[in-house]
């Protein structure tokens, strides 16, 4: 018994590893029935290399003797190579052999096989599980790896080819290398499927498997001259038969009837025809597609030019009236502009991708659009558009915000600055003013106190002066047009406020130079004085803020400034007490002096705030704090409202952009699980389209209600995650997606009807298509695609024909080299290679019909013969005849016939 390797091969089928010390190949342990039956692999890896050697003439008797001299072993890999090896040694030494086995390993590891731990001297030594590991290698590399590129890949295809080609017949199931093939009736149908009048196969019996095994290997090697590798008492004992023998043997009869199925497939082009539509008209037909195409991509492209440095014009305005017009501009962009652009673009795709699949049909040579408008070059040009259009809306809104930020900031500030000028104003004059050289004690007393009241004063406003400055920073900071003017304010106001301070450290220096030769003054009039200050000057702050601007965007912070005036107005009642103890210290003044006989000169001495001024203040603030509560309940009822509109908006937008998702999900699945005919196909994606399309008034109900947001001047919506433009961009992608399919639809159907290809065998090259489209992509990669024609009987080997075969089909379905195979190019490639299409030499032989077997023709034949606008068609584009057998007015229609498939210069 051999007990060689289960597991020979290590990594892919581009790169096998071979290991010395891997498991057995008979597939069985030595203890198991294998003992009691014959090993499968030497019998079949021996009949395999004698299929091949026999092309030399010669054979090997025992696989593990008769390559030991590496002689039969370098002819193997020449003949199942095609290539030459070099030179072998005639010698019978070892060295000869050694040197002539590592030659055939060295080649074998120069098509990307890695054998690991085999070297030359355990071949030279017949070490049996060696050996039949490298032929196992080899057949890898050699037959089964010709089937594709990776090892599942390559097993994967024969084993579908095998399904395929055996589903027609009842009791057979294939779904693997070993047992599917015990009962012989596998074997029986693949030949009988290729070729039925080698085998009576409704004769054979399933409880017969010695029979049918024998049936099939006799039949295979009498007449498919595929010598017999395995032995049917060995697989029937066996409880798994090896799959590496089964594996050989079938890619027998796979590389045997590959060969067949492609001249079938050939004589079946030959035998079809298309009834296409008449040469001239589709041509007529043709160009008036190509005219349109360049009308339609020129306008599209003016059109993008003109838009994008609008969109690209980022230059803000200086008032918010003038950002939203832009603002409106832009919106009517997006409605109105932009959705037939949008259209015109898809319908731009959707005609050439139509106009190039009727050329293709009818034999034509492509259409190149002129220079600049190819849909690559449309396609930039959109992009380039979208990338000036992305952040536009944003920025107008941003400029919006700011521009509004700026009115309310410059309001602020000559709000506060007029109230400062006003408060400031004689101010000047009065600390200038020497009035304490001439002063009495009392008056001198009364001045320093008065000079005491305008300090505590000058200090609160203080607070003022650095608002004033802070606003007109923060409005140079964002830029404020008119910042020239209001820096010129602000100084002004800073240099009073300093000059202020200078004269105030002056005035007191002189009055307490004089201080010492006075008397203190009445103390009730300073104390009246000092309490009136603060209290003015709280008022005059209440009066500030409870006339302020305010500015909120949200319900939270309209809430806050209630919230703070509720707090304010829970203060009145202490300051009402305060005012009446203010007034009831002037009142004790006035008895006091009553009552002593003293005469007061007039006012306080001491303030000029009477209590006829923080009376009358008082009852500005009364008068105020109902104005703003009716400001802020209006405010908030405004608030109010945005939150509804935000609401109401978010809730359409939750249920639109989720449908738009779902149907560009549900569009992918139909795209790739088309069942029943292609009109049924086209009928249910027009459908699907109209579906669509009556879900439009929902998005036109959302554009109203994202115009009411920002008309409203609403900038964020925490209740959803969906913008305006996310909506948008999401029903775009959705309408063209689904005209794209609809499109690829009817171009299926232009090809299935111009090529005459059955219903039954678009079905088939769908399936086969999608079963190796793994991913669900659409397009297949080089190895998918080559295990689809496998699938299909394809016989694309990786010798160097093969490659050449492979290597042409793909030059056909990716001219571009993209390294994907799209399924119009597919059916565009089938068509090819199933139908006929009409040439330049048939159209040359019909002319020479009408003309009666001359080499020209003249107008009056022309229009003799063919439809009006055919015959102008024709006398127009012939040129004249210039043969020696020309008369007057002959027209070459050689040359003309020719033009049309793309072979001449015309």
């Amino acid at each position: 018994m051999y007990g060689v390797c289960r597991r020979v091969l290590r990594g892919s089928c581009g790169s096998p590893e071979v290991r010395a010390a891997a498991p057995q190949v008979c597939g069985e342990s030595p203890d198991s029935q294998a003992d009691s039956a014959h090993c499968l692999l030497p019998q079949t890896f021996t009949a395999w290399c004698n299929s091949h050697l026999r092309k030399a003439g010669t054979q090997i008797e025992n696989i593990d003797e008769d390559f030991r001299d590496g002689l039969k072993l370098m002819l193997l890999l020449e003949v199942i190579s095609g290539e030459r090896l070099p030179k072998p040694e005639r010698g019978k030494m070892r060295v000869h052999k050694i040197n002539n086995v590592n030659k055939a390993l060295d080649f074998i590891a120069s098509k990307g096989v890695k054998l690991v731990s085999i070297g030359a001297e355990e071949i030279v030594d017949g070490n049996a599980k060696m050996t039949l590991g490298m032929i196992w290698t080899i057949i890898l590399r050699f037959a089964i790896q010709d089937i594709s590129v990776e090892e599942t890949s390559a097993k994967e295809g024969l084993l579908l080819w095998c399904q395929r080609k055996t589903a027609p017949y009842k009791n057979v199931n294939v779904q693997n290398f070993h047992i599917s093939w015990k009962d012989g009736l596998a074997f029986n149908a693949l030949i009988h499927r290729h070729r039925p009048e080698l085998i009576e196969y409704d004769k054979l019996r399933k409880d017969d498997p010695v029979t049918n095994l024998n049936n099939a290997f006799e039949v295979a090697e009498k007449y498919l001259d595929i010598p017999k590798m395995l032995d049917a008492e060995d697989i029937v004992n066996t409880a798994r038969p090896d799959e590496k023998a089964i594996m050989t043997y079938v890619s027998s009869f796979y590389h045997a009837f590959s060969g067949a199925q492609k001249a079938l497939l050939a004589a079946t082009a030959q035998c079809r025809r298309c009834l296409s539509p008449p040469v001239l008209a589709v041509n007529q037909e043709n160009e008036h597609l190509m005219e349109d195409y360049e009308k339609l991509a020129s306008d599209l492209l003016e059109w993008i030019r003109r838009t994008i440095p609008w969109l690209e014009d980022r230059v803000p305005q200086k008032t918010i009236q003038e950002m939203q017009q832009k603002l409106e501009d832009f919106r009517d962009y997006r409605r109105v502009h932009k959705p037939p652009k949008v259209q015109e673009k898809c319908q731009l795709e959707i005609n050439f991708n139509t106009l190039q699949t009727k050329l293709r049909l009818s034999n034509r040579p492509a259409f190149m659009p002129s220079e600049g408008k190819m849909v690559s070059d449309i396609n930039n040009g959109w992009q380039h558009l979208e990338q000036a259009e992305k952040g536009y809306e944003e920025w107008l809104l941003n400029e919006i915000r700011r521009l509004e930020r700026l009115d309310h900031l410059a309001e602020k500030f000559r709000q506060k600055a007029s109230i400062h000028e006003a408060w400031t104003d004689g101010k000047e004059a009065m600390l200038k003013h020497r009035d304490y050289e001439t002063a009495t004690l009392s008056d001198i007393k009364a001045l320093i106190r008065k000079h005491e009241a305008f300090e505590s004063d000058l200090a609160a406003h203080q607070d003022r002066v650095e608002q004033i400055a802070a606003i007109a920073q923060e409005l140079n900071e964002l830029d404020y047009y008119d910042s020239h003017n209001v820096n010129t304010r602000c100084q002004k106001i800073c240099d009073q406020w300093d000059a202020l301070g200078s004269l105030t450290h002056s005035r007191r220096e002189a009055l307490e130079k004089t201080e010492k030769q006075l008397e203190a003054i009445d103390q009730l009039h300073l104390e009246y004085a000092k309490r009136a200050a603060p209290f003015n000057n709280w008022m005059e702050s209440a009066m500030e803020d409870l006339q302020d601007m305010f500015i909120v965007h949200t319900i939270e912070e309209i809430e806050g400034l209630i919230s703070a005036h509720d707090q304010f107005k829970s203060t009145l009642p202490d300051a009402d007490r305060e005012r009446e103890a203010i007034l009831a210290i002037h009142k004790e003044a006035q008895r006091i002096a009553e009552s002593n006989h003293i005469k007061l000169s007039g006012s306080n001495p001491y303030t000029t705030v009477t209590p006829q001024i923080i009376n009358s203040k008082w009852e500005k603030v009364q008068q105020l704090v109902p104005k703003r509560d009716h400001a802020l309940l209006e405010e908030q009822s405004k608030q109010q409202s945005n939150e509804h509109l935000r609401r109401q908006f978010a809730s359409q937008a939750n249920v639109v952009g989720p449908w738009i998702q779902t149907k560009m999900e549900e569009i992918g699945r139909i795209s790739i699980e088309m069942n029943g005919t292609l009109e049924d196909q086209l009928s249910h994606l027009k459908q699907y389209e109209r579906s669509i399309v009556d879900y439009k008034p929902n998005l036109d109900l959302l554009e109203q209600q994202h115009q009411l947001i920002q008309e409203a001047l609403i900038f964020d919506n925490k209740h959803t995650n969906y913008t305006m433009e996310h909506i948008r961009v999401g029903w775009e992608q959705l309408l063209t997606t689904i005209a794209r399919t609809i499109n690829e639809v009817e171009n299926q159907i232009l090809t299935r009807d111009a090529k005459g290809i059955s219903q039954e065998q678009m079905q088939e090259f769908r399936a086969s298509f999608n079963h190796f489209d793994k991913d669900h992509g659409g397009a297949l990669g080089p190895e998918e695609f080559k295990a689809c024609l496998i699938s299909l009987g394809y016989d694309v080997e990786n010798d160097r024909q093969g490659e050449a075969e492979f290597n042409r089909i793909m030059s056909l379905v990716d001219p571009n080299h993209s390294g994907l195979v799209t399924f119009q190019a597919f059916i565009d490639f089938m068509s090819r290679e199933t139908t006929d299409t009409d040439t330049a030499d048939q159209v040359i032989a019909s002319f020479k019909v009408l003309a009666g077997d001359k080499n020209f023709i003249t107008a009056e034949e022309l229009r003799r013969e063919l439809p009006p606008d055919q015959a102008e068609y024709c006398i127009a584009r012939m040129a004249p005849y210039q043969g020696p057998d020309a008369v007057p007015g002959a027209l070459d229609y050689k040359s003309f016939s020719t033009a049309l498939y793309g072979e001449s210069d015309l």
